[in-house]
């Protein structure tokens, strides 16, 4: 009840808000199985606005190749980071969401019927940049990668901890920057496991190369867990 007025303005929020999640997981729910009998791995990339998630696409679509990978561009507006991944031949649709904060489940599912991703194959998701809101809408996705700059501050993990708790990898980029800003990688690995002891943290430079051999490893257990699971289901 509205503390103000004392009328139900807040439980209606409430009821609409649970009304469009419980949607958006059935919907979900149909992406996750369409993706899983084409045996394709989605991996759901979220992050703040410039935190390098494109740029770690294009290294990573040249050094393992695009036949095998997708990728789906989710902006408010232009097509600029699919036009990017689009040169380094790698089949990209992009979505522009306008007004909206995220992807949704649906988004994904019309992007699917664009794209077609190869057969055994890796999908990308790169979410709207925003910390709060594209954690709370499941895509149908495997599982979910939050890319952190070191150019951001290392408390991050604590001021947006959901991001970071429905995470199966934390990568912190750009650390060829280490040496010019102020950011302190110790804290930072503590605050990601203070929200989420389970969560994977990787230090990388998608522009130098650091690292991105754990990112690959990485991207290979989690399909041979794929396989596994869907050869038990």
């Amino acid at each position: 009840m509205c503390g103000t007025c004392g009328c139900d303005e807040q439980v209606e929020v409430i009821t609409l808000e649970q009304k469009v999640l419980a949607r958006n997981d059935e919907i979900a729910a149909a992406n996750r199985d369409r993706l899983a009998a084409g045996g394709v791995l989605a991996v759901n990339l979220m992050s703040s606005p410039g935190s390098g998630k494109t740029t770690l696409l294009e290294r990573t679509i040249r050094d393992l190749g695009p036949r095998r990978l997708a990728v789906v561009e989710g902006d408010q507006q232009t097509p600029l980071d699919a036009e990017r991944i689009r040169r380094t031949g790698c089949p990209v649709v992009q979505i522009n969401t306008g007004a909206g904060c995220h992807l949704d489940a649906a988004m994904l599912g019309s992007a699917l019927d664009r794209l077609a991703p190869p057969r055994g194959g890796v999908l990308f998701v790169e979410n709207v940049g925003n910390l709060i809101c594209p954690s709370l809408f499941d895509l149908g996705e495997r599982d979910r990668v939050v890319i952190l700059s070191v150019t951001e501050g290392a408390d991050k993990p604590l001021k947006y901890p959901h991001v970071f708790a429905v995470a199966g990898l934390v990568l912190i980029n750009k650390v060829d920057l280490l040496p010019y800003v102020d950011f302190d990688v110790a804290h930072c690995r503590r605050h990601v496991a203070a929200v989420n002891p389970g969560a994977q943290v990787v230090e990388v430079s998608a522009t130098r190369g650091d690292n991105l051999d754990a990112w690959y490893a990485w991207l290979d257990q989690l399909r041979a867990a794929s396989g596994r699971r869907d050869h038990t289901s």
